[in-house]
C-alpha cells in the first residue's frame, strides 16, 4: 500500500495539476464545487493587507487584484470646478453662445474632467446630477436674454435665462435684474458621453465673475 500511495503522489506531482471533481484540470488546483477555508491567518502588515484582495473571474479562476484597481472601477463621479483666474472672464458671443471655459478643478474623484478643454467625459453608465451657476459682472447691460445652458454631446439638455431689465432714473439706465443664472438637471449617460456648459445672450460680449463662490459647476453620479 505504501508503494502504491507513493506512486500515486509522484504521478500527481509529475502532472503538475490536481483536479477535484473534474477529470481534466486546467490549473495547478482545479476545484469544481464549493471551497471552504476554515482558518485564515491574520497579517500585521498593513502594506500587504491593503493590496491582498482575491477575486473570481467569469471562468471561476481565482486572481489577486489590486485594491486600488477595484475601487477605481466602481468609483463614482464627484466633481466641482470653476475658474483659476481671480480677474473677471470676458467672453465674446459673436454667434450668440459660447462655451464657458471652466479651467479649474477643486476636486475630481474619477479624473473625468479636462480643464484645458472645459469638458467632462463619462467613464461609466449612470444617472448624473449636473449643475452650473454663473454670476455676471457690471459689463452685462440691459439685454433681451442672458442665460446659461448644460450640453450633453453638444446638444442643450437644460437651460435657464431671462432678460436683463433696466430702469431709467434721472436719465441713467440701471440694470435691476439679478446677475446670477443657474440650472440643474439629471442626465443619463454612457461611457464617452460629454458635458459642457455654455452661456447665451444677444449681447456681443459678456463678463463673468471668476470667484469660485460666484461661478462654478458640479457633477455627481447618483445612480
Amino acid at each position: 500500500m505504501r508503494l502504491t500511495l507513493t506512486f500515486l503522489l509522484l504521478s500527481i506531482g509529475a502532472l503538475g495539476q490536481v483536479g477535484v471533481n473534474v477529470t481534466n484540470p486546467t490549473s495547478m488546483l482545479d476545484v469544481n464545487g464549493d471551497l471552504r477555508i476554515r482558518a485564515v491567518p491574520l497579517t500585521t502588515s498593513e502594506s500587504i493587507a491593503k493590496d491582498s484582495i482575491l477575486g473570481v473571474d467569469r471562468k471561476g479562476n481565482v486572481l489577486r487584484l489590486s485594491a486600488k484597481t477595484i475601487v477605481t472601477n466602481y468609483l463614482k463621479t464627484f466633481i466641482r470646478g470653476g475658474f483659476t483666474a481671480t480677474t473677471d472672464q470676458s467672453l465674446s458671443l459673436t454667434s450668440g453662445t459660447v462655451k464657458i471655459p471652466f479651467n479649474y478643478e477643486e476636486f475630481d474623484e474619477n479624473s473625468e474632467y479636462v480643464p484645458s478643454a472645459a469638458t467632462f467625459t463619462a467613464k461609466s453608465t449612470g444617472i448624473y446630477n449636473v449643475s452650473v451657476q454663473i454670476k455676471a459682472n457690471s459689463s452685462v447691460t440691459v439685454a433681451s436674454n442672458f442665460g446659461v445652458a448644460i450640453l450633453k454631446n453638444d446638444v442643450v439638455v437644460a437651460r435657464n435665462g431671462f432678460a436683463n431689465v433696466g430702469v431709467s432714473i434721472l436719465g441713467l439706465t440701471i440694470n435691476v435684474t439679478p446677475p446670477v443664472r443657474s440650472v440643474q438637471t439629471l442626465i443619463k449617460m454612457v461611457p464617452g458621453d460629454t458635458i459642457k456648459f455654455n452661456i447665451y445672450s444677444d449681447l456681443i460680449n459678456a463678463g463673468l465673475l471668476s470667484a469660485k463662490e460666484d461661478s462654478y459647476f458640479t457633477i455627481q453620479q447618483v445612480h
